[in-house]
């Protein structure tokens, strides 16, 4: 059975305390970047929207947090993800839970990804 979730914060209370503070500081971090976020649940996910177009989306388990910035977000940084030996994928990251969120790359990539929907817009 498929859950759908109404909110982030609802899909956040579901974790164990541990992920749950994880969670929310990524949240935090997308947020200072780039306050003027629309937040909704896509995929089953917590996820952005910047100017009605997905920015990022994130996602909790056990051992890592999910990070889903799309192709070229994860593309324009594999440098940065083989360094710090994250798992990552065509278009995600695994941020490992034993770790520091990585909160500047976390920054850039969303940065990057706020500039490519400019970008497109124009």
């Amino acid at each position: 059975m498929i859950n759908t979730f109404k909110s982030i914060d609802e899909y956040i209370l579901l974790f164990p305390i541990e992920v749950q503070e994880k969670l929310l500081e990524l949240r935090k971090a997308i947020h200072l970047q780039v306050p003027d976020l629309e937040e909704y649940i896509g995929y089953q996910m917590p996820a952005f929207r910047y100017k009605g177009k997905p920015l990022v989306y994130f996602a909790g388990y056990k051992k890592h947090i999910g990070f889903y910035p799309g192709a070229e977000g994860i593309s324009n940084f594999e440098k940065d993800f083989e360094e710090r030996k994250y798992k990552f994928s065509k278009g995600a990251v695994q941020l490992p839970m034993d770790e520091n969120l990585p909160l500047d790359l976390v920054r850039k990539i969303v940065l990057f990804k706020v500039a490519e929907i400019e970008q497109k817009k124009s």
